[in-house]
């Protein structure tokens, strides 16, 4: 897996803090005061976690799946 160099957390330790939100009588918005993150945040990696385990935890690509104004292929082959 490449992580890039600015990771906070690696997807292991993100595993880690899903699971302790899991399993302890923490509230999300008290798990996130103790991480020093938002609750939102802990909601994602729980959620995460929960639909897809530990594969689920990695960084996701953050290129989009559609590019509307997107220059069309033959155009760029055409233009120099």
């Amino acid at each position: 897996m490449n992580i890039h160099e600015n990771v906070r957390l690696t997807p292991f330790r993100r595993e880690k803090r899903a699971i302790t939100v899991l399993g302890s009588k923490l509230t999300k918005s008290q798990a996130a005061c103790v991480y020093a993150v938002s609750a939102k945040i802990v909601s994602r990696w729980v959620e995460r976690f929960r639909q897809g385990g530990r594969a689920a935890m990695a960084d996701s690509s953050s290129r989009p799946n559609y590019s509307p104004r997107q220059t069309n292929t033959v155009l760029s082959i055409v233009l120099p």
